[in-house]
């Protein structure tokens, strides 16, 4: 699954790969296979080319489960050169000694058991198949430091750092050893990723150093927040972007929304196309401080997209979602609809829950229907002229502009006021008391459906 975090990094990446004319390469990081989910790796693929991030190697993506014998070779370098141990501390010692660590109030480590083990014990630990991993051994009272483009120089004291598991029992590696390998070897220059990672940098400069290679650049990006400051979850966003995607938010919409989570132009633009961001992005422009993750931001920017859709390209767009997601509706969608959506949505899915009076059956048998400043009785009468004038506009003249002269008219004509003939007309075609102008729900359902729903009104107010 492609995370929202997962896009804001992969976006980044992408605008700094296309600006230096250089590569956007998707690696598919799967040496866990505890967290292993059928599907993911095709969510992450489709959910990128629907937004434009096209990776370059798309036709032949790097799975690290399938390297695993090269991760296994470079750990047995780096035991050669006594940079790296084997370690047969079973399950139940390391939980043992993690509990008496929290016990006397010290950070939770390894403490080195294995690490001066002599060669006879391995050798026999190994004549009997004894579980193991292979840990890093860490330099003692050595300072490491690094920069990160976004925090400047960060540094840590190599004795808070333990000795890291660079190959798990299961013969797999771990994500730090995988990465480090991978990034060298697939010439990464900047290893973009949220700030979670920050405490785990030492350990991959540590690697590194221990293969001899240069660092790359690093750039940690700020967290993603909820509203109340609290990190971005589930409880009160939607995390994964095929979620976005599936509501119907324009893509270059949520680009757009999402560069903007931790990064600046420098001024107060808002709105950017992808080759503007490709020219514009810079890293020295990130954030430290984190991101709130605003839903009435992204709903503002899916709102600005669609209003700068011509009416006939958001008519198409929204047809074509439609019939991906409900081709019920679909077929009642017509551009009178289309025209009303298109200046009151920000995601496709509004067309169902804020239109859902043109392609629903309504109720309209409520007091509502009278105007709070009017009466029953001139709400009837009102609500019947409008009948039997409609009744004689022939399908050729039910535009937008007749309709309102004609129901302007019956107002002067009857000597009624605007609450006496708009406003039950606008809850008899809609069930509500906030929804388009009653001309527009007219031309929305038609004459047919218009004159059904208006005289069910009236045959309830007669009842009532």
């Amino acid at each position: 699954m492609l995370h929202i975090g997962g896009l804001r990094t992969a976006l980044y990446s992408y605008l700094l790969a296309k600006q230096n004319n250089g590569k956007f390469i998707l690696r598919i990081e799967d040496t866990d296979q505890s967290r292993f989910v059928a599907g993911a790796t095709e969510d992450i693929i489709n959910s990128l080319a629907e937004l434009g991030l096209q990776p370059d190697n798309l036709n032949n993506l790097y799975y690290q489960s399938k390297n695993i014998e090269k991760y296994q070779n470079y750990a047995e370098k780096l035991i050669k050169q006594d940079k790296a141990y084997y370690c047969f501390c079973s399950a139940d010692r390391l939980a043992k000694l993690r509990e008496e660590q929290i016990a006397k109030k010290q950070a939770p480590g390894y403490d080195g058991h294995c690490r001066t083990l002599d060669q006879k014990t391995i050798d026999n630990y190994q004549k009997l198949n004894k579980p193991h991993v292979v840990r890093f051994k860490t330099p003692r009272q050595e300072e490491i430091k690094f920069i990160d483009i976004v925090r400047g120089e960060i540094s840590i004291k190599t004795d808070n750092i333990d000795d890291q598991v660079l190959i798990k029992s299961d013969g797999f590696p771990t994500y730090h050893l995988a990465v480090v390998i991978d990034d060298h070897q697939m010439k990464i220059t900047h290893i973009i990723r949220g700030e979670e990672w920050l405490p785990s940098t030492p350990k991959h400069v540590l690697l590194y150093q221990a293969f001899g290679w240069d660092l790359p650049n690093y750039v940690h990006l700020p967290l993603l927040l909820n509203k109340d400051r609290s990190k971005l979850s589930k409880r009160s966003n939607d995390v994964a972007a095929h979620d976005y995607l599936q509501k119907g938010y324009l893509p270059a919409a949520l680009i757009n929304f999402m560069v903007l989570l931790g990064w600046n132009p420098g001024d107060d633009r808002e709105l950017f196309t992808l080759d503007q961001l490709i020219s514009e992005f810079k890293l020295e422009r990130i954030n430290k401080s984190g991101a709130i993750f605003y839903l009435d931001k992204l709903n503002w920017f899916g709102q600005q997209y669609f209003q700068k859709m011509t009416a006939v390209e958001f008519y198409q767009a929204a047809r074509n979602w439609l019939s991906k997601f409900d081709e019920k509706i679909v077929h009642q969608f017509n551009k009178n609809v289309s025209a009303a959506c298109q200046t009151r949505i920000s995601h496709f899915s509004e067309i169902k829950t804020e239109f859902s009076h043109l392609f629903n059956d309504i109720d309209c048998q409520s007091k509502d229907l009278v105007f709070k400043k009017s009466t029953k009785e001139l709400t009837l009468q009102g609500l019947s002229e409008v009948v039997k004038d409609l009744q004689n506009i022939n399908e050729n003249s039910w535009n937008a502009d007749n309709l309102q002269l004609h129901l302007a008219s019956l107002v002067r004509k009857l000597n009624l006021g605007n609450g006496d003939v708009f406003w039950p007309v606008r809850y008899a075609l809609s069930g509500k008391e906030k929804s388009e102008t009653p001309v527009e729900l007219l031309m929305e359902l038609g004459k047919e459906k218009s004159l059904a729903r208006i005289n069910k009104a009236i045959t309830y107010l007669k009842k009532s």
